[in-house]
């Protein structure tokens, strides 16, 4: 069986921000937070020695940039050591938007929905599944 190509070191949560103005802005959002949308932002950086940090920021938020809104967005670090010693651009960038993520993504998840329930909007739930697969073929 071949080694596996990377191995993840450690997650953290690099940081977190919740912002809502204000009780009329609560219960706005608490009536239409099912319209908010998932971004997920990917991005990474060299640290040392084939040990690379790769942030994935997730931001809920309303399309419609109404006036009364609420910010909900997480950075999540995953600290990546690759395995291989020589590894094309393409697979490299498969493995950190990817092959990463999967491995990830089921933490972060359970975080971020805990940060959102614990700041009172306990109703929202984020059943659809990602396939980061396809949005790196896209």
């Amino acid at each position: 069986m071949s080694e596996k190509k990377f191995k993840i070191l450690s997650q953290f949560v690099k940081d977190l921000s919740f912002e809502t103005k204000n009780v009329e802005t609560y219960l706005y959002v608490q009536d239409i937070i099912s319209r908010y949308h998932l971004n997920i932002d990917i991005n990474s950086k060299a640290v040392k020695n084939k040990i690379i940090e790769v942030n994935t920021t997730l931001k809920f938020q309303d399309p419609q940039n109404n006036e009364l809104h609420s910010v909900f967005e997480i950075t999540y670090t995953s600290i990546v050591k690759i395995n291989a010693d020589d590894m094309e651009k393409y697979e490299l960038q498969k493995i950190l938007l990817c092959e990463v993520q999967e491995e990830i993504y089921p933490n972060l998840k359970e975080v971020f929905l805990n940060l959102v329930h614990g700041c009172g909007y306990k109703t929202l739930t984020m059943d659809k599944e990602i396939n980061f697969k396809e949005m790196f073929e896209q």
